[in-house]
C-alpha cells in the first residue's frame, strides 16, 4: 500500500450485537445479569476459597486464578457491549481498542494455559497420590501460574502490536464489524496486506491452543487408564468425580476458541462470529463457578461453613 494513501486512523465504530432497538434493551436486561451474576458468582467462590483452610490445596489455588481471570476476561469484552447497548454512539479510540484486545487476548490465552495447568494437576492427583505434594510444590504451582500468565500476555502483546502496528486501514472512524475489537475482525477490514497478521495470529493461537490441549488430552488419557485400573466401583466414581468439573469446562471453553480462531479465512461469518464470541466471553465466564461449585463437595461445605458462621452471628 502507498504510505501517501494511507489514512491516520484515531477510532474505530463497533457494529454492535444488533441495530434493533426494542432487542437492545432487552439483551441489555438480559447481559446485565449473567455478568452480574458473573462478578458474585465468581467473586464468591475466590473469596470462599481464600477463606477456608481446607482448601489451600494446589487445584483450589488454581480455581481461584481461575475465577479471577474469568471476571477480567468477561469484563474486557462485556462493559464495553453494555455501554453500546444503552448508547448511539459505538465509536471506540484506538487506544480503547488495543487495551481491550490486549485484555481479552491476554487473559484468554492465560485461561487456556492454566486449564492445562489444573488437567497436570489432576494427573498427578490421581496417576501418581503418593508423591503428589513432592511434584506439585508451591513453587511448581507459581512457576505454571507465571508460565500461563507470561505466555498469555505475550500473546496479547504480539498479537495488539500486530495489529495497530501493522495493519493498514483506509477509513476514519473504520468500522469493525462485531461488538469488541476482535484481532480476526480489524484483520478483515484491513485494506492492505494482511497474511503476516493471519500467520502470526494463527500460529501464536494454534501454538497456545493446541500444546494447552495436548496437554489436557495426554493428562486424561492417563488419568482414565489409572481409574479403569481401581477395582473399586466408588474409588473409580470417586476419582472421576474431582475431574468432572474441570473437563465439562475445557470442553465448553476450548471447542468455542477452537472453532472461532482455527479455521480458514474464507469460513469467517460476522455474525456466526459475534454469536459464538457471547458464548466464550460472556456465556462461559458465568456458568465455570456453577460448574465447579455445584459439583464440588469442598466448596459447598466451605459455603455452609460461612453461612453457619453468619446465622450465630
Amino acid at each position: 500500500m502507498n504510505y501517501k494513501n494511507r489514512t491516520l486512523v484515531t477510532e474505530f465504530t463497533l457494529d454492535g450485537l444488533t441495530e434493533t432497538s426494542d432487542l437492545k434493551s432487552a439483551l441489555f436486561v438480559v447481559f446485565f445479569i449473567i455478568y452480574s451474576l458473573t462478578l458474585v458468582q465468581n467473586s464468591v467462590l475466590i473469596a470462599l476459597i481464600s477463606c477456608d483452610a481446607q482448601l489451600y490445596t494446589p487445584m483450589y489455588f488454581f480455581l481461584r486464578q481461575l475465577s479471577f481471570i474469568d471476571i477480567c476476561y468477561s469484563s474486557s469484552v462485556t462493559v464495553r457491549m453494555l455501554m453500546d447497548f444503552v448508547s448511539d454512539k459505538r465509536s471506540i479510540s484506538v487506544a480503547g481498542c488495543s487495551l481491550q484486545m490486549l485484555s481479552y487476548a491476554g487473559f484468554g490465552g492465560s485461561e487456556c494455559l492454566l486449564l492445562a495447568a489444573m488437567s497436570y494437576d489432576r494427573y498427578v492427583a490421581i496417576c501418581h497420590p503418593l508423591t503428589y505434594l513432592q511434584i506439585i510444590k508451591r513453587q511448581t504451582v507459581i512457576i505454571l501460574l507465571l508460565l500461563s500468565y507470561i505466555v498469555g500476555f505475550f500473546n496479547g502483546f504480539v498479537q495488539t502490536g500486530f495489529s495497530f502496528f501493522h495493519l493498514d486501514f483506509c477509513e476514519n472512524p473504520q468500522a469493525v464489524y462485531h461488538f469488541y475489537c476482535d484481532v480476526i475482525a480489524l484483520i478483515e477490514i484491513s485494506c492492505g496486506d494482511t497474511r503476516l497478521n493471519e500467520m502470526i495470529l494463527f500460529s501464536l493461537v494454534g501454538f497456545i491452543e493446541l500444546s494447552s490441549l495436548l496437554v489436557i488430552l495426554v493428562s486424561y488419557v492417563c488419568i482414565i487408564i489409572a481409574v479403569l485400573k481401581i477395582r473399586s466401583s466408588k474409588g473409580r466414581e470417586k476419582a472421576f468425580s474431582t475431574c468432572a468439573s474441570h473437563l465439562t469446562v475445557v470442553t465448553l471453553f476450548y471447542g468455542t476458541i477452537i472453532f472461532m480462531y482455527l479455521r480458514p479465512s474464507s469460513a469467517y461469518s460476522p455474525q456466526q462470529d459475534k454469536v459464538i464470541a457471547v458464548f466464550y466471553t460472556v456465556i462461559i465466564p458465568f456458568l465455570n463457578p456453577l460448574i465447579y461449585s455445584l459439583r464440588n463437595r469442598e466448596v459447598k461445605n466451605a459455603a455452609r461453613k460461612i453461612r453457619i458462621c453468619i446465622e450465630h452471628k
